[in-house]
């Protein structure tokens, strides 16, 4: 039992260690233990492995050139008193190492546990870092610059097995770097979990007293500073506090003074620059070069010329309460000194106060100057010119000062990335924006490993493997990094591969000593070993996924990375895996939406000789849309041409996208005329918005369309549209126009009529149906660009497919934020060799001389092996037409892919088929047609109706041109 401030801390028995003894066992036989054993162990253990040591080993190295009075242990001595004050009588080991490993004090509960240790552990002077010594609580901690606990058998030496120990570095509160690591270590049946709660308050009490060091420097330079300006004659100035001058000056002015002021202090050197503030005048700054008990630093002074036209420079400021520093400079300084200075006493600084600071200071109200108080309103001896002001900016030493200047950077950096990662939604887009971002400020060469899924928009199903190199970057080209597009894979001891399993940043200072890091890939790394010299590998994660993993490497800058680089890799690296998972989000929706689109969209060419066809579907850079397209093979030999546009992007738009097309499609194969097609889709597009409130919210509230019907036999198309674009007309002769068809209003607004025009196409003429996203850009001229769409297809000799090419590259945008669905159309014409028309009365006893016709006609066509089913449903049309209809009666025959009879006359009753019974003694008419013809159907004229029935043709014969 042992107490630590007055509390009881259990030192009960702990487990004997069988676990990691055995763990040790099969790692040292070669066996797999990461399952088993912490990843921190577990990688020390690959490391050690990896440097050649043995378990058995002798005792580690010894330094007799160590420094042995530095500040880490002036600061560390008192607090390893109390230390082995509060554990007398244990058998607790406590000593702090530096930044290498090297002990330089050491502690003991029991005066004789120094009789009973071996002779490396009883005086200062051995190395422990991990290349010497293994797994052990100095080295792992330097190594995880964190909080460590190694336990029994962890230990990779053998002479430490029954020991535990519980290590943390030590950091400089000003600088963030370790200046060295406490350990506490204890027979391994002595280990207590609240022991890790000791060893931080005493680091933190270290830490303190390093800090209290930094400030005690800043005094004394403040005093030789306050002392030098009293024994200077500085000319009759006026002297101003810089807090009372800071109250007159605007926020930006004075961040630009402390901004400037800093830069100087760490410049090191004696140097004065002019700042320019907001209300026209210029303040000059000027660094004095200090030396007070073997502390060098520099003190900042800004001079004014004079007061401001418009307000006073000295401004009223309210009474405080004298500080300590205050009134030891009043009492050491003479009473006409510039200024009487005040500072923050060390005990109500923020650990990061230490840094160069604004030192305010008292007015002298008087007037008079420094030194000889001479009269107001002179300067430097000249009667009349203007007073000027001085006073005391900041005063600190130069390494301090960079160390703002680097906190004030890491600052603008964090603010930059936030404005530069993420500005697409694109993952290899956003992964170059990181590296952009770090290389030069942070880094000087940034490379990045993405998993192939990640890239596709998918979870990686094990993100330590199939890793594929998606970024190199840096300030020089010829670093010889794996280049983009290889696949990378990491050995167990690299950190890029730790950092991936502790999903923690693995900070390697010196890869010249980096075990892990050399045992990789030795003959690359030596090659890289010629331009960097330190990395920091970070993991890429957001929300529980791992991503990837980016590394820092530094090679310009002859300092090593720290761990305040570390932290900044690692808020950059999170920022970033932040954007490119939305970026694997929006990757992996679009994928599925994009292929739910084009599943949705015609799948080849239909059969059909009317019209010579190709389109296009291209969809947007940012989201996928709704817009289709479709040939639809007609009656009659005609074909019809349909393109639409959904209004709204996502998966709904394309989904709304498929019910439109199905839809138009079977409108369209019912024959409906084109104005009729677009009401039925008008009332389906109002009947979705009814049935789905949701999609109004999503942006999806109607959609445009445009339907156009070519009849090759009459060389005539009859189109419609409902709000779409017109289409592009181009004529055999090369001309292009774009017909005034009637707008009519978007689908789903409802109540409004359609109205369908007619135009003469005749054959080689080409006609362009195109979705809104060609031709309509914000960064384009509609006009503009319906000329360059003109001169692109006025080229007649194209065909289609390149006439497709050709728009696509020359009146497409570059970077399309709609969909553009594109359908080129060259038109043909049905041989009047191909067609036989015959027009009769209506008289029944006409049927058998047109039957007899229509069988002369076939056998002229060489379709002799059709004539019987063609003359029975041709007598069975005419003759209901005759009887149910109203004349005059046209009979055609048309020859094509297929054989088509068609029967018009002018009334507009439709014939259904319907199944007679035994007794009736009609009723089979339609049957015998159904049964004898592969499709047959009805469809409305201007005047009257249509029946028509079809037969595939066998052979050759049917797809001959004549």
């Amino acid at each position: 039992m042992v107490r630590l401030g007055g509390k009881a801390i259990s030192t009960a028995r702990a487990p004997d260690g069988t676990g990691p003894a055995r763990s040790r066992e099969h790692f040292l036989a070669g066996e797999p233990v990461e399952a088993c054993v912490r990843t921190s162990i577990s990688n020390s253990w690959q490391r050690c492995r990896a440097l050649g040591l043995s378990p058995d080993q002798p005792s580690p190295p010894f330094r007799a050139d160590f420094e042995r009075d530095p500040r880490i242990v002036r600061a560390a001595v008192p607090v390893l008193d109390r230390l082995q004050a509060w554990f007398a009588g244990s058998k607790m080991n406590i000593s702090v190492a530096d930044a290498s490993g090297t002990v330089l004090l050491r502690r003991f509960g029991e005066a004789s546990l120094t009789r009973s240790l071996p002779a490396f552990q009883r005086e200062p002077g051995f190395v422990f870092a991990e290349q010497y010594a293994g797994t052990n609580g100095i080295g792992l901690a330097l190594a995880e610059r964190q909080l460590i606990h190694v336990y029994g058998a962890e230990h990779f030496a053998e002479r430490s097995q029954g020991n535990a120990c519980r290590a943390l570095p030590v950091r400089d509160p000003v600088s963030g770097r370790i200046e060295g690591v406490l350990c506490l270590g204890y027979p391994r049946s002595a280990d207590d979990p609240a022991l890790a709660t000791v060893i931080r308050k005493a680091a933190r009490a270290i830490e303190s007293r390093l800090l209290a060091q930094s400030s005690e420097r800043e005094r004394a330079l403040l005093r030789a500073y306050l002392g030098t300006r009293a024994e200077t004659a500085a000319g009759p100035h006026r002297s101003v506090g810089v807090g009372d001058l800071a109250l007159g000056l605007h926020p930006h002015d004075r961040a630009i003074l402390m901004e400037k002021a800093t830069e100087l202090i760490s410049c090191a050197q004696l140097a004065a620059v002019r700042v320019p503030l907001s209300d026209g005048r210029c303040v000059t700054l000027v660094s004095h070069p200090m030396s007070a008990t073997g502390v060098e630093g520099f003190a900042i002074e800004a001079i004014l010329p004079g007061p401001s036209p418009h307000e006073p420079l000295i401004a009223p400021r309210s009474a405080e309460e004298p500080l300590r520093l205050a009134a030891e400079a009043a009492a050491s300084a003479p009473a006409s000194a510039a200024s009487a200075v005040s500072a923050v006493p060390p005990s109500r600084a923020a650990p990061r106060a230490a840094a160069p600071r604004l030192v305010p200071g008292r007015a002298d109200t008087t007037g008079r100057g420094a030194a000889g108080g001479g009269p107001a309103g002179t300067a430097r001896g000249h009667p009349g010119a203007t007073p000027q002001a001085r006073g005391l900016v900041l005063v600190g030493e130069p390494h301090v000062g960079r160390y703002a200047l680097a906190a004030r950077r890491r600052l603008e950096l964090l603010t930059d990335a936030s404005t530069r990662i993420g500005t697409t939604l694109d993952v290899r887009r956003t992964a170059q924006e990181l590296a952009d971002t770090a290389v030069p400020r942070l880094a000087d060469y940034v490379t990045i490993d993405l998993p192939e899924a990640v890239l596709r928009g998918q979870e990686a199903a094990d993100p330590l493997t199939n890793l594929c190199r998606t970024v190199v970057h840096g300030i020089r080209d010829d670093c010889p990094f794996r280049p983009v597009g290889k696949s990378v894979d990491y050995g167990p001891t690299a950190p890029q591969l730790r950092c991936l399993t502790s999903s923690q940043a693995v900070l390697e200072p010196d890869l010249k000593t980096a075990a892990g890091w050399l045992a990789h890939d030795s003959e690359h790394t030596k090659e890289l070993l010629a331009h960097v010299h330190s990395l920091i590998a970070v993991p890429l994660v957001a929300r529980g996924v791992v991503l990837g993993v980016a590394a820092f490497y530094r090679g310009r800058d002859p300092a090593p990375f720290g761990d305040d680089d570390r932290s900044l890799a690692h808020d950059l690296a999170t920022r970033a895996a932040l954007s490119i998972d939305n970026a694997r989000r929006y990757t992996r929706e679009r994928t599925m939406v994009l292929a739910l689109q084009r599943s949705l969209l015609p799948q080849g060419q239909p059969d059909q000789d009317a019209v010579e066809v190709a389109h296009r579907y291209l969809p947007a850079e940012s989201d996928v849309g709704g817009d289709w397209y479709d040939v639809i093979p007609l009656s009659g030999t005609r074909v019809g041409l349909l393109v639409g546009d959904v209004v709204g992007h996502g998966m709904l738009s394309a989904a709304t996208m498929g019910r439109l097309r199905t839809a138009a499609r079977s409108f369209a194969e019912l024959d409906f005329p084109p104005d009729e097609v677009l009401t039925h889709l008008d009332n389906l597009v109002g009947r979705l918005d009814r049935e789905n409130p949701a999609a109004g919210e999503s942006g999806i509230i109607g959609a445009t369309c445009l339907y156009a019907v070519y009849d090759p036999t009459a060389q005539q198309c009859t189109m419609a549209r409902a709000g779409h674009p017109p289409p592009a007309l181009v004529r055999p002769d090369g001309t292009v126009s774009f017909p005034d068809l009637p707008a009519g209003p978007p689908l789903g607004l409802g109540g409004l009529p359609f109205e369908a025009a007619e135009i003469d196409l005749p054959e080689g003429s080409g006609l362009v149906l195109y979705t809104d996203g060609l031709i309509e850009d914000r960064n384009r001229d509609v006009d503009v660009v319906l000329d360059r769409l003109r001169g692109a297809l006025a080229h007649p000799e194209r065909t289609p497919e390149e006439i497709c090419e050709a728009v696509l590259d020359t009146v497409a945008p570059a970077h399309p934020r709609d969909d553009i669905a594109l359908l080129v159309a060259r038109t043909r014409a049905l041989d009047t060799h191909r067609i036989a028309t015959w027009d009769l009365p209506a008289d029944p006893s006409l049927v058998s001389e047109v039957r007899a016709s229509a069988l002369r006609q076939l056998a002229d066509w060489g379709l002799e092996e059709a004539s019987f089913a063609a003359e029975l449903v041709l007598s069975e049309l005419v003759t209901n037409a005759i009887r149910h209809g109203s004349g005059p009666i046209r009979v055609r025959l048309l020859r094509d892919r297929t054989l088509i009879c068609e029967v018009s006359d002018t009334s507009n009753t439709a014939p259904h088929l319907r199944r007679a019974a035994t007794t009736d003694e009609g009723g089979r008419g339609l049957f015998l047609v159904a049964q004898l013809a592969q499709s047959w159907g009805t469809r409305y004229i201007r005047q009257g109706k249509v029946i028509w029935a079809e037969w595939e043709l066998d052979g050759a014969g049917g797809h001959r041109r004549d």
